[in-house]
């Protein structure tokens, strides 16, 4: 699924999708680390997540995962 980084620039809005939720991640990152970006959000599909809140819903995801994997080679 393709993720759409977005951020204001004064008056303008910027955006790029990326294929990945780390190239999406990164872009976000690298724009918010700049200064000069505001408002800037990762959205994959309906939803729109700032970057703390993306970081922390794909951690989960990716630990739930793991511990599903965990699980199931444990059968």
């Amino acid at each position: 699924m393709p993720y759409l980084v977005q951020a204001c620039l004064d008056d303008h809005t910027l955006a790029v999708t990326t294929a990945t939720a780390k190239e999406a991640f990164a872009k976000a990152v690298e724009w918010q680390n700049a200064g000069r970006f505001n408002d800037v959000s990762i959205s994959e599909g309906d939803r729109s997540y700032s970057i703390a809140e993306f970081s922390s819903e794909k951690g989960l995801l990716e630990i739930a995962n793991t511990v599903k994997a965990a699980a199931l080679k444990a059968k």
